[in-house]
């Protein structure tokens, strides 16, 4: 297939850059257009040093971010933006008739009351809600395929929403006992000088963050309402652990039948196998362990790929479900690079393998 010429808006922050080396490296993509208020007129290669040697990257110059030049140097846009400034560029893209893919949180919900009660702001463009899908796409394969916006889904609600969608539509949990924990490397706060994020602040300490209610319970329990076919509300409390990327959620879920003996135990933990291997048999980036294995953080940093396992506790009753995954790759900028191919027509893995 011919390459699709391709833009980059916010090119320069931890997202943006991780775009920058996937698109450079793409079969199928022509990188024509980056944009960096703060780096406007310099090339990639002056502030992305390591990518020197490729030509495009001694070559392409960040510019100030314009609907219209953009419109003319690519068909397909990136969006790698704040939450409530990707949809002002969103809405003009679209009405040049390009597709984009938003890395923002502006267009994964589909409500503008529930994006109000989270964000704590009016939605910038409700009327785009209805056209936007979310792009999980082992979940949304189809759809993305022929979307003119892709709402790429968070680090965390793509850790948590994986493990968990095929059980609640199997019916093997109860889908309103969920309890979510989850730990983040540093780099899912954004490239920022903020003080809370500073390496003496971060390093040698574990904190909590965002509790009750952080940002991403809202998609998160969308897409899992969606799944379970009523409304459900989860407990999902996030940390910042001291590394550089990656998170590793567990989940603490209730069966939907108490196992009190050995046999029972068994036949539940076939049935959890068969609906997780029956999911995502044919989905290259979910990888459920087997032979006693459990997710590690330093087995998926860099990968597109998500690792699953699960354990049932037969003293407390209780099924656990871990998940490992990049949160900058999976959980950002890997997962768009995904939406992207399933929009091209190529496939799930080029660029990403």
């Amino acid at each position: 297939m011919n390459s699709v010429k391709t833009a980059i808006v916010g090119a320069s922050g931890y997202s943006g850059e991780e775009l920058v080396r996937l698109l450079l490296h793409h079969p199928h993509a022509e990188l024509t257009a980056v944009t960096s208020r703060q780096y406007a007129g310099k090339t990639l290669a002056e502030i992305f040093p390591k990518y020197a040697a490729h030509p495009v990257a001694r070559e392409l110059k960040f510019e100030e971010p314009d609907v219209n030049s953009l419109a003319v140097k690519a068909d397909i846009i990136f969006l790698a933006l704040p939450h409530g400034v990707a949809a002002e560029y969103a809405s003009g893209l679209m009405e040049k008739g390009k597709r984009v893919i938003d890395l923002s949180a502006d267009f994964r919900l589909n409500h503008a009351d529930v994006y109000r009660e989270f964000y704590g702001k009016e939605h910038p463009a409700p009327d785009l809600l209805a056209r936007a899908v979310y792009g999980l796409p082992e979940v949304y394969h189809a759809a993305i395929e022929g979307a003119e916006l892709v709402a790429s889904p968070g680090c965390y609600p793509t850790s948590i929403l994986l493990p968990t969608i095929p059980l609640i539509k199997a019916g093997l949990i109860k889908p309103t006992s969920i309890i979510a924990d989850s730990m983040s490397g540093v780099s899912g706060a954004g490239r920022k000088t903020e003080v809370p994020y500073l390496f003496v602040e971060c390093n040698e300490s574990v904190r909590p963050y965002g509790v009750p209610k952080h940002r991403h319970l809202s998609e998160i329990e969308q897409e899992l309402s969606i799944a379970a076919g009523r409304d459900i509300t989860i407990q999902f409390i996030p940390h910042l652990i001291p590394i550089n990327r990656g998170i590793l959620t567990t989940l603490y879920l209730a069966p939907d039948k108490f196992f009190e003996s050995e046999s029972e135990l068994e036949q539940l933990n076939a049935r959890i196998g068969d609906a997780l291997n029956e999911a995502y048999a044919d989905e290259p980036f979910v990888r459920i362990l087997t032979d006693g294995a459990l997710p590690d953080t330093k087995n998926v940093v860099g990968t597109n790929y998500i690792d699953i396992a699960w354990r049932l506790d037969i003293r407390t009753g209780r099924l656990i479900v871990m998940s490992a995954e990049d949160n900058i790759m999976k959980g950002a900028s890997g997962q768009a690079i995904q939406s992207y191919n399933l929009m091209c027509g190529c496939d799930q893995t080029a660029g990403l393998v």
